[in-house]
């Protein structure tokens, strides 16, 4: 943000105001003994606002650099779950007369493009959607003993019915989750700290490149990703063969009337990046192609099917066998990007202009990178988080973004000068 940040006293005060109409954040996760039934939002009967905030000021020299390092500490410390899950970090001395916020949630309370709704909402008054006390009331209801016995007693009829009419589109799914994939040093055991890396793009370079060869932006992000993920295989000593890296690309699954819903409403698909290609305008073209297949032969429902069909089992025997799963290392899936659409309009937190957004989200799963992907206002923003022990070459998956953006907009312009000279 620009300017001086504010005096605890008053964003305090500010941040009371902005949230004071939105339930979720003062509730808090109820589980049950044994996880017999789902967990359920609940009042948090301690609330206190100054719980969810923090203060903090940035070393010497108080650059981005050292902002980026803040952030990969702050993405190591866990929320307190005894409370709303949910943190504000103030971040004073920032240089050129600025200060930061990082806003930090769980990943049950919100998805990307329910997070971005959020952010908005914390900001001041503007332009865009208001959200209603209708709207944010989500998630799984809670489940009585009624329901449990009702489920129990319907499962042998609609689970097999269920499982017929969404088989074609699980089948590959399921392959390509459990499909090992080429050794990379992308895939391991990851620890406890974090890095934390930032891209950045200009928008009008990614239209340029999209209108030149009838591609989306999210095919160009993800073209630049290949391009960064190829470099940093060579500089590690491994071959970017075809089969390298299988990518988790989540896809939102909400619709315009649920934008304010604070839950978790996301599928995936999972392709190949093309890093053994050294064309840059080639791996463009293959990463949409790939993507449009998989997205055709309904990966991204088949996943939200998968999910559905687990709901018809009684809660404890999900959850304990969704933890069972986490416990067994996955070698399919080497990294995860995700594109979340950031807000059009210039925003402002108490008065200051919001100047950047960085998106962030952290890894698990023996992912040792994730990047998540962001627009807002005149920029796209990929936020880089990595494992600390294993992933000291962060900063190759930044410049090689940056890089590939670069020669695919070299050769839009260069496509754009032939057509100016084949028209004179």
């Amino acid at each position: 943000m620009t300017g001086p940040a504010p005096t605890r006293e008053a964003f305090t005060a500010w941040l009371g105001e902005r949230i004071s109409h939105i339930e979720r954040l003062r509730q808090r996760v109820h589980r049950s003994p044994l996880d017999l039934t789902a967990p359920v939002w609940q009042h948090d009967p301690d609330f206190d606002l100054a719980h969810h905030i923090r203060w903090t000021a940035l070393p010497t020299p108080r650059d981005e650099s050292r902002l980026q390092e803040l952030i990969a500490t702050e993405l190591e410390q866990r929320l307190d779950r005894d409370h709303p899950l949910w943190q504000c970090v103030v971040v004073e001395q920032l240089t050129g007369n600025r200060w930061a916020l990082i806003v930090k949630a769980h990943h049950s309370m919100v998805d990307g493009m329910s997070g971005i709704a959020l952010f908005e909402q914390l900001c001041d008054p503007a332009t865009h959607h208001t959200a209603t006390n209708d709207t944010r009331r989500s998630g799984r209801p809670s489940t009585g003993l009624l329901e449990l016995l009702y489920k129990g007693i319907r499962l042998p009829v609609a689970a097999p019915r269920f499982a017929l009419s969404i088989a074609r589109g699980v089948a590959p799914v399921v392959y390509a989750a459990m499909a090992p994939t080429a050794p990379s040093t992308l895939n391991g055991p990851i620890g406890r700290k974090r890095r934390y890396a930032v891209a950045k793009a200009a928008m009008s370079d990614i239209r340029a490149i999209e209108n030149a060869f009838g591609t989306s932006l999210n095919d160009v992000a993800l073209a630049a990703v290949t391009a960064a993920y190829r470099r940093l295989l060579q500089h590690r000593g491994e071959e970017p063969s075809p089969s390298k890296i299988r990518i988790l690309v989540p896809v939102s699954m909400r619709g315009t009337d649920t934008e304010f819903a604070m839950d978790n409403r996301i599928s995936a698909i999972l392709p190949h990046l093309p890093v053994e290609l050294t064309d840059p305008l080639e791996a463009l073209r293959t990463v949409h192609e790939r993507v449009t297949r998989h997205r055709e032969r309904g990966e991204t429902e088949a996943e939200t099917s998968i999910l559905s069909m687990a709901q018809l089992l009684p809660f404890r025997f999900g959850a304990w066998a969704f933890r069972l799963a986490g416990h067994f290392p996955q070698h399919s899936v080497a990294a995860l990007a995700t594109n979340v659409p950031g807000p059009r309009d210039q925003l402002a937190v108490d008065g200051c202009e919001v100047e950047q957004i960085w998106p962030c989200i952290p890894i698990a799963m023996r992912l040792r990178t994730t990047i998540a992907i962001l627009s807002y206002h005149d920029h796209l923003i990929f936020g880089i988080t990595g494992d600390y022990g294993s992933t000291p070459d962060i900063d190759l998956i930044a410049d090689g973004i940056e890089h590939g953006i670069t020669e695919l907009q070299e050769r839009a312009r260069s496509l754009c000068h032939s057509a100016d000279s084949a028209t004179t």
